[in-house]
């Protein structure tokens, strides 16, 4: 998997490139986690170039969800597939996570998050 990190504003950004399964999580929780250690509160996760996610991959989404969260920060993923979008519904994530097909839309949406739980859609 290769990863990308930039910076829009204030919202870090990571292209993702490959597949995220089993083989390939500890290169992309290394990666977050560096970001959270270098103070990443509103991250965003482009999957447009993620093919194929299996369970494993989705519990590491689920974990940077939970690490940013315990940090009042936030993560939101961008241009999921059918198959993402599948997972999500079929696990209930789809509530947890929020979705975008567009960056500007995406990067946007944290104008007026405050980090505040009431911020978050569920």
């Amino acid at each position: 998997m290769n990863i990308i990190e930039r910076k829009v504003n204030d919202v870090t950004v990571l292209d993702l490139e490959g597949d995220l399964a089993l083989d390939e999580n500890a290169r992309f929780r290394k990666h977050v986690s560096g970001a959270i250690d270098a103070g990443t509160r509103k991250l965003i996760v482009n999957l447009a170039g993620v093919k194929y996610v299996d369970s494993s991959g989705l519990g590491e989404l689920i974990s940077c969800y939970t690490a940013l969260q315990q940090l009042n920060g936030h993560v939101k993923l961008l241009h999921i597939n059918n198959r993402v979008q599948y997972l999500l519904e079929i696990t209930k994530l789809d509530s947890v996570f929020e979705t975008f097909d567009s960056e500007p839309a995406a990067v946007s949406s944290f104008a007026t998050w405050t980090g505040r739980i009431e911020d978050v859609a569920h």
